[in-house]
């Protein structure tokens, strides 16, 4: 009986459960600037004070980093490379499920597809990209079909890198103001404790971002 990986790489209509084995971040901006400090020290009402820059900088890529981790989506091009156990269905197409991070209306790019070799000591090759598309219908990758060389032993042996792009609606005010509230309460709550209770303003970060959160079926 065809295991359920097997199944879901062979059913291009199910995703459930994905295919993948597992998913790692490989590359992600640390640099570019999303709430410019001028936007910042206008909401911490910090005028012509230069002496914290570095640090509100340093706040401004930890708040975008969790602003992109709640929504699921980036704010700026991330990288992933995903791994996928062994299909045992060559010579057929076959459908790489993404992780539905990667989901969003500027899609994504495929860097690369590629699977480790039978040889007694495994080789990473690199498939034609007119091997396999990517499927926005299905936030997946299509591959036409797998060579017969594919390893058997490697636990994972199929890799898909690829690109995860920017989104506008990290552009949106109301997504920007989310980010300016959760950096202010970094700015002004520099412990991991505190001493009194704190309570959620009514009109909040979660409540600005629920909206535009990602929806995993």
């Amino acid at each position: 009986m065809p295991s359920l990986l097997t199944q879901s790489l062979a059913n291009g209509g199910n995703r459930n459960p994905f295919s993948y084995e597992k998913i790692e971040q490989v590359a992600r901006d640390t640099v570019t600037e999303w709430l410019t400090l001028s936007e910042i020290t206008d909401q911490l009402n910090l005028f012509e004070d230069e002496s914290q820059d570095r640090y509100l900088s340093s706040l401004e890529l930890a708040t975008r980093f969790a602003i992109e981790d709640y929504l699921g989506f980036s704010i700026f091009p991330t990288q992933y490379r995903v791994y996928y156990g062994s299909t045992g269905l060559l010579y057929s197409a076959i459908f790489l499920d993404l992780p539905e991070v990667s989901q969003g209306r500027t899609g994504v790019t495929i860097n690369s597809v590629q699977y480790y070799t039978d040889d007694p000591n495994p080789v990473i090759t690199t498939l034609s990209s007119s091997a396999y598309y990517y499927d926005p219908t299905g936030n997946r990758v299509v591959v036409n079909s797998l060579p017969d060389t594919i390893s058997v032993t490697m636990a994972n042996p199929i890799q898909v890198l690829y690109t995860s792009n920017a989104n506008p609606i990290a552009q949106y005010p109301v997504i920007k103001q989310a980010g300016l509230l959760l950096l202010t309460h970094l700015y002004n709550n520099r412990s991991n404790t505190t001493e009194t209770a704190l309570k959620t303003i009514p009109f909040g970060v979660d409540v600005l971002l629920r909206p535009y959160k990602t929806l995993v079926m």
